[in-house]
């Protein structure tokens, strides 16, 4: 018999938790396969632990890991990936924006021999007007600057093969975006479609600040093109002002015209000083990156796993 799992991590969702638990259960009563569900506590200061306690008191099927402190989504996911045991895995959120029922399709594409099977949203339920319009140019941005093909409007919600797993697992990187890393692992992949719920309970812990941090950590991660935009816009730059001096000199040798533009230089001044500053800052990202991963720091810390101290 097959097993998969089900891999969740969670921030202070006491109020959301319970009714996700409810939501899998018909699932996880599916006799065909035999069943992990996996919660990872990323320190959550609230009593989201007590309830996977409870949980798992009650039902052996779930597994809780939790975390010595918070470490960040991405951390959590790779915590989750290094001790589930299924031989796929289904990555989704707790707040049950991503809808159960798809799962069992998912399922069917893995047994006709698919090893990632992500999820696309078709619609992004309540969200904002402007969050929707920031997501869209985002990955706008992101297609033009990867190396690899990230899909828009897909996430984590996904099922992937134990081969997929195991190659999530060498990848430990200490700036990690994970939606990066699934296109650039390859295997064999399809999509399907779903509408995003809305939120069940509780409210959600990306701030447009936290949204800006993983955005830009998704694209420079995912290539040297913002390096290389930069050295081609200098290159450009260079070659305008050059034209542009060329100019203003033969012009004021052959029709003796004064040099004026006092506005025009300091605008220009300013101009080529905010470049600068532009491209030393994404050179600058880079080289904080460079100085993470010098340090070679493990990725997350478990304090307990299943109540019990590793």
């Amino acid at each position: 018999m097959k097993k998969i799992s089900i891999l969740v991590p969670c921030y202070n969702e006491e109020e959301v938790l319970p009714l996700y638990l409810e939501a899998i259960k018909p699932l996880m009563a599916d006799r065909r396969y035999e069943w992990e569900l996996l919660l990872i506590d990323d320190g959550s200061r609230d009593s989201t632990l007590s309830i996977m306690e409870q949980a798992h008191q009650h039902n052996e099927q779930i597994q809780y890991i939790e975390l010595s402190r918070n470490f960040g989504k991405e951390n959590a996911l790779l915590a989750g990936l290094d001790y589930v045991t299924g031989d796929a895995v289904i990555i989704m959120d707790v707040d049950l924006q991503h809808p159960v029922n798809v799962i069992p399709e998912m399922i069917k594409k893995w047994e006709n021999g698919y090893d990632d099977i992500y999820a696309k949203r078709m619609s992004r339920g309540q969200e904002s007007w402007l969050r929707k319009l920031l997501s869209k140019c985002y990955y706008s941005l992101l297609q033009v600057s990867s190396e690899t093909n990230v899909y828009p409007n897909v996430g984590d919600f996904r099922l992937l093969d134990r081969q997929c797993i195991q190659a999530l697992r060498t990848l430990r990187e200490s700036d990690r975006y994970t939606k990066g890393m699934y296109a650039y692992i390859g295997f064999r992949k399809t999509s399907i479609d779903f509408a995003q719920e809305n939120r069940a309970a509780g409210s959600s812990k990306w701030s447009y600040y936290k949204l800006f941090g993983l955005a830009l950590n998704g694209i420079l991660s995912s290539s040297i093109r913002p390096l290389q935009i930069a050295t081609k816009t200098g290159v450009l730059v260079s070659l305008i002002a050059f034209m542009y001096l060329l100019w203003v000199f033969f012009k004021s040798l052959l029709y003796g015209d004064p040099v004026r533009g006092f506005p025009t230089l300091i605008i220009v001044i300013l101009f080529l000083g905010g470049l600068q500053l532009l491209s030393i800052g994404i050179l600058g990202e880079y080289i904080g990156r460079i100085f993470h991963e010098s340090k070679r720091r493990p990725s997350y810390f478990i304090r307990t796993h299943n109540g019990k101290k590793i």
